[in-house]
């Protein structure tokens, strides 16, 4: 995955010109984009309105304007579509299918997201606000990608056979752990979407996953191809809806015997709490970072600052391995703050759907305040204020590329998950000192290291605890790659073939064995 407009260029890649207008406070006309086609929950393989006729608007982080109103799900709701995926469980075809069937699926379903790759990029931009040329060339082939991976993954679930001490015959059984409620973030609608969904339908459980209130667009469109594809209804069904809501009410759910979540470290311990007060579920939990990112003295300063820059600006700062605390030896500290200011004073802000544009605006108007005040926090606690640190036009949630200096680990940008594009750089002296400030946070989410020595790449990657270490790259992800959090960022791993044990319930079975030759 590259993330970098510099690595778009060298690529190749296409343009994707949707809409013809660019630039804050010209936004482009949402119709004359993309159609919003669906906007009632999925629920038993059919798009209905709420129970309780409710409604929510979801708005244009260009504008703030209205896009549509979407179905609000609430509890009643998600226990229609419960009952609907325990029916498709206990009864259903699914989880009874081989392996290879389900692959088949997983692979007819990734041919429809494939094309239909322009609407869904479009359609995530609309309602995300992320550059269109990043959703068309990153995020929907990502999804692509992980269901392709999956599908592959489905028929080579097994158990293994053991060496029993005595006349005994052992073996286990991976089976499904059976209907998984699944609750994912704004920041990668998309991209979490897939990557929840698709190692679940590969193990053969089944499915009721609500989309974040902000994004609920390309998950409904998602449902509507999965319905294309051929899926057995009550298989996967989506509730749109607010978190204190639908979401309390898929965590508490006493027939749901799995949850899964994507977002804060504050909800998912609510999560926690709701699954253990009410049937025990297990919880799978990608949650906050804080990430390091160490620039030792013998890094390539270009690389170094094209790194940096991406680890924090990427999709605006919304992602949870942000790379927002960058650590840079003294010897090179200097250098590199010059460079990486220029840098970030070249970055494009504007309307995300001109291709020209790699920099949109923030998800949401809570978003954008809560950022422009931690700007204000950096102020007052001390750091010094290189660039940035601005709204960006009068209309949508646009804000500049900032870095602070002189950031202190006690300082709230020193340690709080921003979750904006927001970059706080930090001097030290030794790799001793990197290791023991690199590690002085609450989360362990990712890290990033650049250097030309193997010998300190071996050092920090083993010293710094984080679930995902990057060296001389950032945001390197794929199918394959596992990753998860140490410590506060969560519990569990997603991606590669890891994921699928999020999915499963193992089962030892032993039989006796009756003159056997051999043991």
């Amino acid at each position: 995955m590259v993330c970098s407009r510099e690595g778009f260029t060298e690529l190749g890649l296409p343009e994707i010109m949707v809409g013809s207008n660019s630039g804050v406070g010209n936004g482009t006309d949402p119709d004359n984009i993309v159609s919003v086609k669906f906007t009632k929950l999925f629920i038993d393989g059919e798009f209905v309105d709420a129970v309780s006729g409710k409604s929510f608007e979801t708005l244009d982080p260009r504008t703030g304007d209205l896009i549509t109103r979407v179905a609000e799900g609430d509890k009643e709701d998600v226990d229609l579509a419960v009952k609907a995926a325990r029916q498709a469980f206990d009864k259903g075809s699914w989880p009874r299918m081989s392996g290879y069937e389900r692959g088949r699926f997983l692979n007819k379903y990734a041919d429809l997201v494939e094309e239909h790759i322009d609407e869904l990029a479009a359609l995530e931009t609309l309602d995300n606000g992320k550059p269109v040329t990043l959703a068309r060339a990153v995020d929907v082939p990502g999804c692509i990608q992980t269901l392709r991976y999956f599908a592959g993954a489905a028929d080579k679930i097994h158990g293994e056979t053991l060496k029993m001490g005595g006349p005994y015959q052992g073996y286990t059984l991976h089976e499904p752990i059976g209907v998984v409620g699944q609750i994912i973030p704004w920041n990668f609608p998309l991209v979490m979407f897939f990557i929840k969904i698709a190692p679940a339908l590969a193990c053969g459980c089944t499915v009721v996953i609500k989309p974040a209130e902000q994004t609920p667009l390309t998950a409904l469109y998602c449902a509507h191809l999965a319905k294309e594809a051929g899926l057995p209804h009550g298989v996967l069904n989506v509730i749109t809806g607010f978190g204190e809501t639908a979401g309390a009410a898929i965590s508490s759910h006493m027939d749901i015997d799995k949850i899964a979540f994507t977002g804060s470290t504050e909800i998912g311990r609510a999560i926690m709490v709701a699954a253990a007060q009410s049937n025990l579920k297990s919880v799978t939990l990608e949650l906050g970072g804080k990430s390091p990112l160490i620039i030792m003295d013998d890094a390539d300063i270009d690389e170094a600052v094209n790194l940096a820059h991406m680890a924090i600006f990427f999709n605006m700062g919304q992602v949870c391995f942000a790379g927002s605390r960058i650590y840079v030896q003294e010897g090179i500290h200097d250098k590199f703050v010059k460079r990486v200011v220029e840098r970030a004073k070249k970055q494009v802000v504007g309307d995300p759907f001109n291709p020209e544009v790699y920099h949109g605006p923030q998800i949401d108007k809570t978003q954008f305040e809560k950022i422009l005040e931690y700007i204000e926090h950096g102020k007052r606690e001390g750091a010094k204020l290189l660039t940035g640190g601005n709204r960006v036009g009068e209309k949508g949630f646009y804000i500049e590329p900032t870095i602070f200096s002189h950031v202190q680990e006690d300082m709230k940008i020193g340690k709080e998950e921003i979750f904006g594009p927001v970059m706080s750089i930090f001097k030290f002296k030794t790799i001793e000192e990197a290791i023991e400030r690199g590690n002085k946070t609450i989360y362990g989410l990712a890290a990033g290291i650049v250097t030309k020595n193997i010998d300190t790449v071996n050092t920090l990657s083993r010293s710094i605890r984080a679930g995902l270490i990057w060296v001389n790259c950032y945001y390197a992800f794929d199918s394959d790659a596992p990753f998860g959090g140490y410590k506060m960022s969560g519990i569990g791993r997603e991606q590669g073939l890891d994921a699928l044990k999020n999915y499963l319930a193992v089962k030892c079975v032993i039989t006796p064995l009756h003159d056997s030759p051999w043991l």
